[in-house]
């Protein structure tokens, strides 16, 4: 497993601020901003620090980080009228910056983002709308962008007031958008069930995506932790919440390499893949709900399973660099015509293998990190 540790850490050493390696985006030559995309890649920096110790990941982060932030905690490219759950995702590895370096700043920066979702419109059923394009909507992707930054505001302002607002929006995700045939969830729903893509009974979207399961085991897992003594039966829900989620993913594992396909339940049909962002994810959220006594030592061992077979499968040297294959780049619902190059995402399977296929791109690095940061502390 050592070679994750060599492929982040040569990752880190070809990246500046203003050009992440592993965002397409601006490696294609759009100006650096605040994002989702570099979040999962903090992440995985803040996530190596607290396994292995090395300074070196706590004052790589500082840096990214701090370039992106001025003196009055202004992000920059962060526009708090997009109401884009998306934009949320990088704010949490400001908490333990601020823990860190004390930097006035930082805390600025989380009021700024926290302001947001103060503001941010609400389905009927209480949830945050995914953006503000997306009315009355609920994708997976939205709790893990938020929830896990939500519950650690919560905890260090607010006295742990809302906590009960975060499990809401989780059972209400899970009642929502839960397949009661596969006990998978789908990618999104509309509330209203006004969405092109909605279903006309349900409001949800048609398939199931690995990588937005992926998001959510995430969020709960990351969710879970923060959740207090007052709040304890909720959290038991969550927990079982997430292990009922977990077992139901591991029916569908790929039997020879224990990996998950794009789409989720359609195995080896024609266009489909084993997808490697989306395992990881499932990977890190098994052995980390085990690290914390939410799931069994069974489970762990499934994670790393996994995790090792990612490494044998997708991780790849090429011309003496290593290259982690078969990323999906993107996927989404719906969409904003005459903004960009436009394409009608409508849920259905022929969209979803449609979307690029990448290598080293943030989305699968990271839960590969994240993965393998459980795997140092288990073995410690």
């Amino acid at each position: 497993m050592e070679q994750i540790k060599l492929f982040f850490d040569e990752i880190l050493k070809n990246t500046t601020p203003e050009r992440p390696p592993w965002n397409k985006e601006v490696t294609l030559g759009s100006s650096p901003k605040w994002s989702y995309i570099d979040g999962c890649m903090t992440m995985a920096m803040l996530k190596m620090y607290e396994a292995t110790g090395n300074q070196d990941y706590l004052t790589f982060l500082d840096t990214f980080i701090d370039y992106y932030i001025d003196e009055e905690g202004n992000i920059l490219g962060f526009d708090i009228a997009e109401h884009n759950c998306d934009n949320i995702n990088e704010g949490k590895v400001l908490y333990p910056l601020l823990r860190a370096t004390s930097k006035e700043k930082y805390e600025k920066a989380l009021k700024n983002l926290y302001a947001q979702l103060l503001e941010q419109p609400r389905t009927p059923k209480g949830n945050f709308w995914h953006k503000e394009i997306y009315p009355n909507q609920i994708w997976l992707d939205g709790l893990y962008m938020v929830q896990p930054f939500y519950v650690q505001y919560d905890i260090l302002f607010n006295q742990g007031k809302n906590q009960s607002d975060i499990f809401r929006q989780f059972q209400n995700s899970y009642q929502l958008m839960r397949d009661p045939k596969t006990g998978l969830l789908y990618h999104g729903v509309d509330e209203t069930k006004t969405a092109f893509w909605a279903n006309a009974d349900t409001g949800c979207s048609q398939n199931f995506w690995t990588r937005s399961h992926g998001w959510y085991a995430m969020a709960l897992v990351d969710t879970i932790e923060f959740f207090d003594e007052t709040h304890q039966e909720e959290k038991r829900m969550l927990i079982e919440q997430l292990k009922e989620l977990l077992d139901t993913l591991l029916n569908f594992a790929d039997p020879k390499t224990m990996m998950f396909y794009q789409v989720t339940d359609q195995g080896a049909r024609e266009g489909n893949y084993l997808e490697t962002s989306g395992t990881c994810a499932i990977a890190y959220a098994l052995m980390k709900g085990a690290r914390l006594g939410y799931l069994s030592e069974g489970h762990f061992e499934k994670g790393a399973e996994i995790l090792q077979s990612v490494v044998k499968h997708k991780l790849v040297k090429t011309d003496g660099e290593y290259v982690l294959k078969d990323i999906c780049l993107v996927a989404g619902l719906g969409g904003m015509p005459g903004h960009g190059s436009y394409k009608v995402r409508d849920g259905s399977y022929e969209y979803y293998i449609s979307e690029p296929i990448v290598t080293n791109d943030a989305k699968g690095i990271a839960p590969l990190v994240f993965a393998y940061a459980e795997l140092i502390q288990h073995k410690e």
